[in-house]
């Protein structure tokens, strides 16, 4: 599978983050958070799951086991399986960061 100019799908909502989804495989999920200036996604936790964000456009404070740091484009940040960590904009432009989760949401759940 191929997504070409992944940032091109970024939606935003201007009552929360919104998220879209680019990728899912057996093993590995990938889509993007986009967050309108002051919206975040706040402290929370995946058990038995890593999660890596690419920021690709945009400026955000992003925070991973305690440790809080501004992320701009280009940069990664993982947060391994349990680990809390959190993402925000505090600036005034739209930011998007892609996100890649192993195993992804609802690995080894039955399918119906």
């Amino acid at each position: 599978m191929i997504v070409r100019q992944a940032v091109d799908r970024a939606a935003f909502s201007d009552a929360k983050m919104a998220k879209a989804d680019l990728l899912a495989g057996r093993r590995i999920f990938s889509g993007l958070n986009c967050f309108l200036p002051g919206q975040a996604h706040h402290l929370h936790t995946h058990p038995g799951q890593d999660k890596l964000y690419y920021v690709l456009r945009g400026r955000g404070q992003v925070t991973v086991d305690g440790r809080t740091e501004v992320v701009e484009e280009g940069d990664l940040v993982l947060a391994e399986e349990g680990v809390p960590h959190s993402l925000r904009n505090p600036g005034a432009d739209p930011l998007v960061v892609m996100t890649v989760m192993a195993p992804p949401p609802g690995f080894g759940k039955p399918r119906c």
